[in-house]
This record gives C-alpha cells, sequence and structure tokens, in this order.
C-alpha cells in the first residue's frame, strides 16, 4: 500500500497589513520560527 498524495497551499501573499506590522506575513514567527521556514 502506498502513501496517498495530496497538495498544499500556503496563503502567504500580499503585504499583510490586517497584522498591523511592518514585517511582511513570512517573516511572523510560529513555533519559534518564520512561516518561511516552515515550508
Amino acid at each position: 500500500m502506498s502513501s496517498p498524495t495530496f497538495a498544499v497551499a500556503i496563503m502567504a501573499a500580499g503585504k499583510g497589513t490586517r497584522l498591523k506590522s511592518k514585517r511582511p506575513k513570512v517573516l511572523h514567527e510560529i513555533g519559534g520560527k518564520p512561516l518561511l521556514l516552515h515550508v
């Protein structure tokens, strides 16, 4: 039996104005690492 294949979409485009931050969304930390490093 083989493993199932799946796709993932990371919604991280744009300026992140709703975050009220000067940093881009992909540089905000999640679990101690920038979002970009989780991809």
